[in-house]
């Protein structure tokens, strides 16, 4: 009896240690959401101001683009899938890079083939384990994100995609991240980036009336200015509504473990007690019998 109650006070101690370490994770990713969640509603303005300009363009023109044209042949496609550098966030990139490979697959069927750019540690410890290749790869910005990183992300996907799927680039562009719907739900999310489809990024497009512009110097100058500003600000987006998903993700997993942890503390405090008692009535049945053995033997 008494090895069991060292073992269950054992158990005991170490569900109390995990809860503290889980509580202050919650805690620590409570406090980073509100802040990432203020990043995505401060970069709201400026991408949508982007977004004006270009479907200001695109509507007013007849400049066939190379980002705006349709190719006849689509042979590649980059499918950019933004994860986490770091775990404890439940299925937040198990469900991302199912989301990825899911695509992938659908594209091979539709007779393209995929090719992988990585944001974050996790998709990168995933593809290296499983020795898939990837054209590029980028880590240790994914809690707080900087434009610089976008711009990289972004700068990358145009070179490839200016090449071509000929020349060894890509002919489209996909996006796969979670988007940050609640504190509870995040939600997997494909975008085709290029060629590009500016209505997507505007809710009431239907309900927008733009005025007549005149474009200076043209329309394609104006376009070949506006389009990398706006890839950068898509890239951007996509980082920081990941960002936030995933301290959304870590707090819910947190909170979680912390549940569980009670509920074990609980359960092996009742199982401590019963032992305990189990014990004193062995040895008050012992001396009793031992008193009556005494008794007896008199």
């Amino acid at each position: 009896m008494g090895a069991q109650l060292r073992v269950y006070k054992q158990k005991i101690s170490s569900a109390q240690t995990t809860k503290k370490i889980t509580k202050a994770m919650e805690l620590i990713a409570a406090s980073r959401i509100q802040k990432a969640m203020a990043r995505v509603r401060a970069s709201s303005p400026f991408a949508r101001a982007v977004t004006r300009a270009v479907s200001a363009v695109a509507t007013h023109s007849n400049v066939d683009h190379p980002l705006t044209v349709e190719r006849e042949t689509i042979r590649r496609s980059a499918v950019v899938i933004f994860s986490s550098d770091r775990g404890l966030a439940g299925a937040f990139n198990s469900q991302i890079l199912r989301e990825g490979l899911e695509l992938a697959q659908l594209l091979r069927e539709q007779g393209k083939e995929p090719v992988f750019y990585l944001v974050g540690r996790k998709a990168v410890g995933y593809f290296q384990f499983r020795r898939m290749e990837s054209a590029g790869e980028w880590t240790g910005d994914t809690d707080t994100p900087h434009f610089s990183t976008a711009e990289e992300i972004a700068a990358a996907l145009l070179d490839a995609y200016d090449r071509g799927g000929d020349s060894g680039g890509v002919d489209e562009i996909h996006l796969v991240y979670n988007r940050f719907v609640s504190m509870m739900t995040q939600s997997p999310e494909t975008v085709r980036m290029l060629p590009l489809e500016v209505v997507e990024a505007e809710e009431d497009s239907s309900a927008q009336v733009y005025p007549l512009y005149e474009f200076e110097p043209d329309a394609a100058t104006v376009l070949d200015a506006l389009l990398p500003v706006y890839i950068q600000s898509r890239v951007f987006n996509a980082l920081l509504q990941s960002s936030a998903a995933k301290h959304a993700a870590t707090q819910k997993a947190m909170k979680s473990a912390s549940d569980n942890a009670d509920k074990l503390i609980t359960d092996y405090t009742r199982l401590r007690n019963n032992a305990r008692q189990a014990e004193i009535t062995q040895q008050i049945a012992e001396i009793v019998g031992g008193a009556d053995a005494l008794s007896s033997g008199k």
